[in-house]
C-alpha cells in the first residue's frame, strides 16, 4: 500500500519556524519520504504527530449523564454503578471513535469493569473488533483488584449507617468475591493470547495500591518481569489515597512499589497528583512513566499534579484524557493545551517549551502504550499523523503567525482535517471514515435508557450510601 499526503506544512517539534509545504509519501504503514510539495495546495493543512491518550477507560458515555457530576473520585467511582451493563462492542466503538475524532492515534483503555454476560475473553475480542473498525491503536489494561471494594479500609462503619434495604443492595453490588490472584493474572494472559495484534496490545491493570494487596502487586511484578508485559495502574490520585498510603506504607507508596519489584520502565502510573519529591525521584530513577490527566483531576477535585517538578526531576510524562476531558468530549488537543497551560511554567520562568511538551507527551505516551516509534514525523517512522485545518486555525489571517502559536492557543477537535494511523486515514474533516459514530452513540443512548430501570434499587440506596462514604473519609482519612 502506498499513498500521498500532499501539500502539508509540518509543525516543527524543535521550536524552529514552519517551513514551506511538503508531500509525505506513505508506504506499508510508514513514512516513506518527505519532499517539497509538487504543487501549491489549495487549502493550508498542518501535519503534526498523532497524539497519544496514555490513560483512559473506554467508557461508553460520561458518568455525568448518570448523576456523577461534582463528586470527588471516592463517591464518583461508586456512582458509576448507576450505569447499566451494555453491549461491549458498541461501547468500545463509541469510546474509540471519540478518541480518534479528538486526535488520538493511540489509546490506553484501562478496563475497570466487564460488561458481560459473555466471558471476559469474548468481551475483549469485541473490543478489539471495535478498535479495528475505528482504526485506532489500542492498549487494553485489564483491571485487577483484591481488597477495599467500597472504601479505602474496612467498610463496617459505612455499612452500619445504611438502612437494612440499602445495605443489602450495596453488599450485593460491591462485595462479590474477587477471583484469586493467580486467576486474575491468568485471565489477563488468556485475553492477550486471544486478541493481541500489531495495533492491539494487553497490559496488566492493577487498579492501585489501595485496591490491590501487596501479594497481588508482587505477583504482577514477577509475571511482568518474566514475560515483559507492561503494567498500568493508578497512584496517589487523591488526598484520600495519599492518606491511606501514608498509613499503610510508612516507607512511602512508591518505595513500596519498588520493594515489590513493580517500579520498572514497564510501569505506567496514572495521575500521581499527590506524589512528593522523593516519589518523583524514585519514579524518574526507575524509568517508569507518569500519565497525567489535567481535566479529570479538575473534574474530580483531585488537585493539580506536580508535573513541572516531575519533568525537572527527569520523569517520563505522558498525557491522558481519562474519559473526563474538560468538555467531556475526548478532545485530546484541548487536553494537550491545558496540560501545557498548567505545567509549562509561570511568568517568564519556563519549565518546558511547547514544542518539547508535544514531543514528550507523544514519545512517552507511545512508550507507555507500547506503540512503535517516538511519533515524530520522520522517514521510516510509523505513519501516525494528525492533520489540522490551518486555514480554520488562522481564522483572522491578518499577518503571518507561527502555527505552534495557533495550535497551543486555540486548537480543538473541530480543527481536525485528518487522522492517519498506520498509513490509513481514519478521520476526515471531523468524521470517522469507517464508522458512523453518531449512529453508534444514538444506539447506546437508547440501550442505556431501556436498561435504567434495572438500576432502580441502587439509585434508591444512593441517598443512604453517599453521606456514609463522605463521613468515612472525613473522619478517618481526611488529613494528609
Amino acid at each position: 500500500m502506498s499513498d500521498l499526503l500532499a501539500g502539508v506544512i509540518l509543525l516543527p517539534t524543535d521550536g524552529a519556524p514552519a517551513g514551506p509545504p511538503v508531500d509525505i509519501a506513505l508506504q506499508d504503514g510508514r513514512i516513506a519520504s518527505i519532499s517539497p510539495a509538487a504543487s501549491q495546495p489549495s487549502r493550508r493543512l498542518l501535519a503534526m504527530p498523532a497524539l497519544v491518550n496514555a490513560h483512559d477507560h473506554a467508557r461508553p458515555l460520561s458518568p455525568t449523564s448518570f448523576g456523577a457530576a461534582a463528586k470527588p473520585l471516592e463517591t464518583w467511582l461508586l456512582r458509576r454503578a448507576a450505569m447499566p451493563a451494555i453491549d461491549p462492542y458498541l461501547g468500545a466503538l463509541a469510546a474509540f471513535g471519540r478518541a480518534a475524532r479528538g486526535g488520538a492515534g493511540s489509546v490506553m483503555a484501562h478496563y475497570t469493569r466487564f460488561q458481560g454476560p459473555m466471558p471476559p475473553v469474548e468481551e475483549a475480542r469485541e473490543m478489539a473488533r471495535a478498535a479495528a473498525e475505528v482504526g485506532v491503536r489500542v492498549t487494553l489494561a485489564i483491571f485487577m483488584r483484591d481488597r477495599n471494594p467500597l472504601v479505602y479500609g474496612p467498610a463496617d462503619s459505612v455499612l452500619a449507617r445504611l438502612s437494612e434495604p440499602a445495605r443489602a443492595v450495596i453488599e450485593a453490588e460491591f462485595f462479590a468475591p474477587a477471583p484469586s490472584i493467580e486467576d486474575q493474572i491468568a485471565r489477563v494472559e488468556a485475553i492477550a493470547a486471544a486478541v493481541e495484534s500489531p495495533t492491539f496490545s494487553v497490559q496488566f491493570g492493577p487498579n492501585g495500591p489501595q485496591w490491590c494487596s501487596d501479594e497481588m502487586l508482587a505477583a504482577i511484578a514477577e509475571r511482568s518481569r518474566e514475560t515483559g508485559r507492561r503494567v498500568h495502574m493508578h497512584l496517589l490520585e487523591t488526598r484520600y489515597q495519599r492518606a491511606f498510603a501514608d498509613r499503610v506504607y510508612p516507607e512511602g507508596a512508591v518505595a513500596s512499589l519498588k520493594s515489590l519489584g513493580l517500579l520498572t520502565p514497564r510501569l505506567t502510573l496514572a495521575h500521581c497528583v499527590w506524589a512528593r519529591s522523593e516519589d518523583l525521584d524514585a519514579i524518574a530513577a526507575s524509568g517508569a512513566t507518569i500519565a497525567t490527566n489535567p481535566s479529570s483531576n479538575l473534574h474530580l477535585a483531585s488537585g493539580v499534579a506536580p508535573i513541572p517538578e516531575a519533568i525537572q526531576r527527569g520523569c517520563r510524562v505522558a498525557l491522558g484524557v481519562d474519559a473526563s476531558a474538560f468538555d467531556e468530549d475526548d478532545d485530546i488537543l484541548r487536553e494537550m493545551r491545558l496540560g501545557h497551560f498548567l505545567h509549562g511554567g509561570w511568568g517568564f520562568e519556563n519549565i518546558i517549551k511547547r514544542s518539547d511538551w508535544l514531543t514528550k507527551i507523544v514519545a512517552d505516551g507511545r512508550f507507555a502504550n507500547g506503540a512503535p516509534g517516538d511519533g515524530l514525523l520522520r522517514v521510516g517512522q510509523p505513519a501516525d499523523i494528525l492533520v489540522l485545518d490551518l486555514d480554520a486555525l488562522d481564522r483572522d489571517a491578518v499577518m503571518s503567525v507561527q502555527p505552534i502559536d495557533l495550535v497551543f492557543a486555540r486548537s480543538t477537535a473541530a480543527h481536525v482535517a485528518a487522522l492517519i494511523v498506520e498509513g490509513r486515514e481514519i478521520v476526515r474533516d471531523g468524521k470517522l471514515t469507517r464508522v458512523d459514530l453518531e449512529a453508534a452513540e444514538a444506539e447506546l443512548r437508547v440501550e442505556f435508557r431501556k436498561k435504567m430501570p434495572s438500576r432502580a434499587k441502587f439509585l434508591g440506596a444512593w441517598d443512604d450510601l453517599e453521606p456514609a462514604v463522605v463521613e468515612f473519609y472525613r473522619s478517618s482519612l481526611g488529613c494528609c
